[in-house]
């Protein structure tokens, strides 16, 4: 609760920039240098669009002025109204095509973000995965870029229009009514700071009243979903209070807040307020000695409201940029990232086949995130090429690890690992595991069609290639009895079909694979008996003609391999045959063997 609590309350601190952190972020700039012309061009729209707006409230005036008789300009009022009807069509048509062309790049520009994003994500190795959350990865592209995308589309527009508005509304109250613009800029803009940062305040109680009420809603989702629980421990006194003294926290700080919010609308009633009208009754002093025109006054007035905007957005547009770099860093991060694998589309050519010897030697092992643990100690084995091995022992001996080593997960920590008296690290990572189909116990399917899932393995196949796949497979009896066939669609993770039907499915995906290495882990132990003698015959079709390693618990789909390998704490503790290993007197194999026959007979 403290830790969750702790992590809400870093991710809503205020963003900050600071120069190695914009130096940083510029780099992101290179998905947008094929789209700079749009990019400058939007720019220059922007800034030409800001100016224009900026005629608006001297023009106002000066038709103001024109009006009372003490025009500046030999204007008629009916030349004044051609003249706002041109800067609005010239305006609007500047808007129009900066929005297309900052639209342009945006998506574009954001797409190739993201396409590199995921691109790093897909071929970074398995420790890398195992270090993060899924939901930490995938908010980067998508929070994270859509960030960005705001940045560059909204953000950064609106920033450098509140800039040039800022700027340009200074330069004319300088020139327009120089008197009264120092009064102004004297009193207004720190009055405008004050109030800013009055506000940031309130957000940040705001944020803090969110905070202790998320906590609150915390303590009711548990005790729900674990309302069994309370009920068993008869723990509803409990609940309640500890749901009453969140409720008291969140009502005094609330109340606290309030204050604050008070004292709030004090400062903008009386010094806000206050401010402007000083502003105002300065400049109708100055009206009525003479010493300023009515017309100006007004363009006066509308230019400070304007600039008063541009100062409180400013504050608003620097928080969401310093949001939006924050992400950039994030997202640069992984870019930066080494790739385990150069992802490259297949060409047609054949790929290198392995004969499929295999050989551990002295093989030691520890996983990154457990350095202390060594998960193998120096195993030592060797599978000839066709042959068909299995790993048997306890949960936790090692088996598994292997499997992952054979992939090249890990790296070994000590050790070597041969195929065809190479080790295997010097193969093509990619060559090497197009070498190797693996069929798990839990099978994950995409969400797609049969086809698809099935073309996972070889996705140039063709038509027929797929369907003998499928035969070999046991498959199609069932495919066939589907309305759409192979274009079925198995829903997420596989779900619309039965553990059997999921099993055979990604046997036909190995099959058509046609690796020159075949691990099974556990393949059939989930199913029940039917399902399990359709997907053994169909393993047995697999494994002809490949080198098989098979990790089993269930000892009876083992006893016409090869090699039996027992792996027990991490080391080999006996090898040989079925007949060899269930003849040995105190052997571990013997007694697991002993174990599971007694308990199916049982059963």
């Amino acid at each position: 609760m403290g830790m969750r609590k702790k992590a809400e309350s870093s991710e809503q601190e205020q963003p900050k920039l600071n120069r190695k952190k914009l130096k940083e972020a510029i780099r992101i700039f290179a998905f947008i240098q094929p789209y700079r012309w749009q990019f400058g061009l939007g720019m220059l729209m922007l800034v030409g669009s800001s100016l224009l707006f900026m005629v608006f409230p001297g023009a106002a005036g000066e038709m103001a002025n024109k009006a009372n008789g003490t025009p500046k300009f030999d204007f008629s009022l009916w030349q004044y109204g051609m003249f706002f009807l041109v800067i609005l069509v010239i305006q609007g048509l500047f808007s129009f095509f900066r929005t297309i062309l900052f639209a342009t790049v945006s998506e574009r520009g954001m797409a190739d973000v993201r396409k590199a994003l995921y691109g790093k994500l897909i071929t970074q190795d398995y420790p890398y995965f195992e270090q993060r959350r899924i939901g930490e990865l995938t908010s980067r592209i998508t929070t994270d870029v859509e960030q960005l995308q705001n940045a560059f589309s909204v953000t950064l527009a609106e920033f450098i229009r509140q800039i040039v508005t800022l700027v340009a509304g200074v330069v004319i109250i300088a020139w327009l009514t120089p008197r009264l613009s120092i009064i102004m800029l004297l009193t207004f803009p720190v009055v405008v700071l004050v109030a800013f940062f009055f506000g940031r305040y309130i957000r940040k109680m705001s944020k803090k009243r969110q905070d202790i009420l998320a906590d609150t809603n915390t303590i009711v989702e548990e005790t729900l979903q674990s309302f069994s629980v309370v009920k068993a421990f008869a723990n509803e006194w409990l609940e309640l209070q500890r749901y009453g003294k969140s409720i008291d926290a969140v009502v005094q700080v609330s109340l606290k807040f309030a204050v604050v919010r008070g004292l709030f609308f004090v400062f903008i009633i009386t010094i806000l307020f206050g401010a402007i009208f000083f502003i105002l009754w300065q400049g109708a002093l100055l009206v009525e000695s003479g010493d300023m025109q009515v017309g100006d006054l007004f363009s006066f007035i509308l230019y400070t409201g304007i600039i008063g905007g541009a100062i409180g957005g400013l504050g608003n547009l620097y928080t969401a940029l310093a949001a939006a770099v924050g992400a950039t860093e994030r997202i640069l991060e992984i870019i930066g990232r080494p790739s385990e694998v150069e992802p490259l589309a297949p060409d047609g050519s054949v790929l290198p086949r392995l004969g499929g010897a295999i050989a551990f030697e002295e093989v030691h092992f520890r996983y990154p995130g457990r350095p202390d643990v060594e998960v193998l100690k120096g195993i030592s084995f060797k599978v000839e090429p066709n042959r068909k091995v299995a790993l048997v022992g306890p949960s936790g001996a090692g088996k598994s690890t292997i499997i992952q080593l054979l992939l090249q997960f890990y790296e070994v920590s000590e050790g070597k690992i041969l195929v065809d008296g190479k080790a295997a690290a010097d193969y093509d990572l990619a060559t090497w595991r197009r070498n190797i189909a693996v069929v798990p116990q839990e099978v994950i399917l995409f969400g797609g069609s049969i086809r698809e899932n099935i073309l996972y393995g070889k996705p140039e196949a063709t038509e027929e290639e797929l369907i003998q796949a499928a035969e070999k497979a046991n498959a199609m009896e069932f495919i066939r009895s589907f309305p759409e066939g192979l274009d079925t669609i198995v829903g997420e993770r596989g779900i619309k079909l039965s553990g059997g039907q999921r099993q055979r499915i990604a046997i036909a995906r190995a099959i058509l694979r046609d690796p020159s290495i075949l691990l099974l882990d556990e393949a059939t132990s989930a199913l029940d008996a039917e399902s399990e003698r359709l997907v053994q015959g169909a393993l047995d079709v697999l494994m002809e003609g490949r080198t098989s390693i098979i990790i089993a618990h269930r000892l009876a789909t083992i006893k016409n391999v090869d090699q039996i390998f027992v792996i027990d704490g991490g080391s080999i503790a006996e090898s040989g045959t079925h007949t060899e290993l269930i003849a040995m007197p105190n052997g571990l194999y013997r007694a697991l063997a002993t174990l599971q026959f007694d308990q199916d007979q049982q059963v």
